[in-house]
């Protein structure tokens, strides 16, 4: 055999190469497409769908979702859940408009609440690391907690916070785009250079595929749970911020049922509930799908008790979707 013969990839190879590739994007590519027929179907069934004040509502509601999805990500792929996200956001806002209520500085309230949001976030993390509670389990826990008491302090009524200036700037829109949605993308760019560039997201990946191995390896495991948990706190915390900004008020009984949202646009993504595996483009467009279906079936008119049961189908059809993806996945890895 001479060298170049040696040297020379087959092309055999280069195809199984270009296979591969494909089908790691053939979620987000699936993804778009949906994302095009929404917006067909959506616009010539739905009045008003394509209007200028509805698309930025549009907007406006994939923050509230994206901004808790890009650290619930990060959660999922390392293998553990976080349900606890919409009595979070509602708590930080009650717990903001206090601070405001009691003349705390506004930049000042606003970083009391990130930091609120981050030491609550680290209790189911530390349950989870430490003492081997299933993050299900405890971050139910702080779900009940959280909502309950902020349900208990404001008796289940709005907290005003009169007019402030930097809370009316983050709810009015810059060159036609709202602020929030300007926070999600950079937020995504952040999580997204974050979870492939650096060695604490490769480690997520790592403790995702395999716990026990990324401890022999050397990966601090315990210490990447709790900060997972600590930053999706400290993102329902600036999720908390912008709904104080949209509503006018900290409110208890807001961001209901987000939590199940976060986790719809998350496994819609691509993202494998059982560990190791997912994007944050993925969920970026599994994003876009949740709030554009929702915004869509309101349009409609469609019973919000219905919107409740088409939430839970698309989980379940993800949740298929990313069992069939994974066996696919492990019969290619065996023929090779």
């Amino acid at each position: 055999m001479s060298l170049n013969q040696a040297v020379k990839p087959s092309s055999s190879n280069n195809s199984n190469k270009s296979t591969f590739n494909l089908s790691q994007h053939m979620n987000e590519l699936s993804l778009f497409v949906a994302i095009v027929v929404l917006y067909v179907v959506f616009t010539s069934t739905a009045n008003g769908f394509l209007s200028f004040n509805n698309q930025i509502n549009i907007l406006r509601d994939a923050a509230t979702i994206g901004i808790a999805a890009w650290a619930a990500t990060l959660i999922i792929i390392s293998g553990e859940i976080d349900v606890s996200v919409g009595p979070m956001v509602a708590f930080i806002s009650v717990v903001l408009s206090f601070f405001l209520q009691w003349g705390v500085p506004t930049p000042l309230a606003f970083a009391l609440a990130i930091v609120v949001g981050a030491l609550l976030g680290t209790i189911p993390g530390i349950l989870r690391a430490y003492f081997d509670v299933p993050s299900f389990v405890g971050t139910l826990g702080l779900w009940s907690a959280l909502r309950g008491t902020a349900l208990f302090v404001t008796d289940a009524l709005p907290v005003s916070i009169g007019r402030n200036d930097m809370l009316d700037a983050l709810d009015r829109s810059v060159l036609g785009v709202p602020p929030a949605a300007i926070i999600m993308l950079v937020l995504f760019a952040v999580f997204a250079f974050v979870s492939r560039k650096t060695a604490f997201g490769r480690s997520v990946f790592a403790v995702g595929g395999n716990a026990h191995a990324a401890f022999l390896s050397g990966i601090p495991v315990a210490k990447i749970r709790v900060g997972l948990f600590a930053i999706a706190g400290a993102m329902a915390a600036i999720s908390g911020i912008l709904l104080v900004s949209r509503l006018g008020s900290g409110n208890a009984t807001a961001a209901t049922g987000l939590e199940f949202d976060v986790i719809a646009a998350v496994v819609v993504g691509g993202t494998s509930l059982s560990g190791g595996r997912g994007s944050m483009l993925g969920t970026l467009l599994g994003v876009l799908v949740i709030t554009l279906i929702g915004n869509g079936l309101v349009l409609l008119g469609i019973n919000p008790f219905f919107q409740q049961v088409v939430r839970g189908l698309i989980i379940v059809i993800a949740v298929l979707a990313n069992i069939q993806a994974i066996k696919r996945s492990m019969s290619r890895n065996k023929d090779r």
